[in-house]
């Protein structure tokens, strides 16, 4: 969850300590959303560092940040394309690349946008403003499509009932706003459990589904390892389980230490060396004092992975570390 200027970025010391924040470095933000760990990375050393992101409006603030600051820049685009995005600029390599998954602290905060079922506002949840929206997910698909995304990207375990609830609704009229469904969703499942909504693990899966969130993952933490330099260091911050068991395992996968998976999902193979290091394999985790300051961050989880480089592969100097900006 990224916060900028009057939000708090999550485990942001935690996450300057495991980038290892040096001075000359190139550093991607690849979650820009409000700039907050821009800004922290940026006050922490002398450095360069690139911001991405595919909502328009965190662009925007990107482009207000990168007029006052000449070490940064921001990028317009997916996280999954970062590889492409930095040899666009002109970025070869870099030192470091931060992910802050999931939905940020301003997209929640603004009910037009309609990621939360807290705020009254169209059933939208589009990232990039363009695309099919929630809302055209829960009014045109069929009833077990809906149910496998509820099960599959929620963990609903009342996935079938809130499915046949939302194709009973839609007959006699469309779910058009977030809170027609969060009510839906409400009588549908009965009590939730303490401290969640009942609609909660419904936002998600339709968020997730809406934007591609898994898939763009996968992209992103292949795309990271392409781009980071040997001794580069590989940060995420997840939010949910689905992103934290997606993010262990591709690092397990290339790791030099990799582990066995799990019983019922053994790794694959690997092909070829090694191409990571766990630096933080037990995940990191918000302190009390943070989590009193900032309840959105009581879920976060940070894991981190340093490059190694590959046969053939030497440590090179950065263009951009001895004269910034590149």
């Amino acid at each position: 969850m990224t916060a900028g200027a009057g939000h708090i970025p999550v485990l942001a010391a935690e996450a300057l300590e495991a980038l290892a924040v040096r001075d000359g470095g190139v550093y991607v933000d690849a979650t820009f959303g409000g700039g907050g760990h821009s800004r922290a990375i940026l006050a922490h050393a002398d450095c360069r560092v690139i911001g991405i992101d595919r909502d328009p409006e965190a662009v925007a603030r990107g482009r207000a940040l990168e007029a006052q600051e000449p070490r940064f820049s921001m990028i317009a685009g997916r996280f999954g394309e970062l590889d492409r995005l930095l040899a666009d600029a002109g970025v070869p390599a870099v030192d470091g690349v931060l992910f802050d998954l999931g939905v940020s602290s301003f997209q929640l905060d603004e009910p037009e946008r309609g990621f939360s079922f807290l705020r009254e506002g169209p059933l939208d949840m589009r990232m990039e403003r363009r695309g099919p929206s929630a809302a055209d997910l829960v009014n045109r698909l069929r009833e077990e499509e809906l149910a496998r995304i509820l099960q599959e990207y929620g963990e609903e375990p009342a996935a079938r009932r809130i499915a046949r609830a939302i194709v009973r609704r839609r007959r006699e009229r469309p779910l058009r706003t977030t809170g027609e469904l969060a009510a839906l969703v409400a009588e549908a499942v009965g009590r939730a459990p303490r401290h969640h909504h009942p609609a909660t693990r419904t936002f998600q899966a339709l968020r997730i589904a809406v934007n591609d969130e898994l898939g763009e993952i996968e992209r992103g933490l292949a795309a990271a390892v392409r781009v980071l330099r040997p001794g580069g260091r590989l940060v995420v911050i997840t939010f949910h389980s689905l992103e934290d068991r997606l993010v262990k395992r591709f690092i397990q996968m290339h790791s030099d230490r990799p582990g066995g998976g799990s019983r019922h999902r053994p790794l694959p193979e690997r092909s070829g060396p090694p191409l990571l290091h766990w630096v933080i394999r037990r995940p990191l985790v918000p302190s009390p004092e943070e989590i009193a300051r900032n309840p959105r961050a009581r879920s976060a989880k940070l894991r981190a992975a340093e490059r190694l480089a590959a046969a053939g592969e030497a440590e090179e100097s950065h263009p951009c570390r001895d004269a910034m900006p590149c």
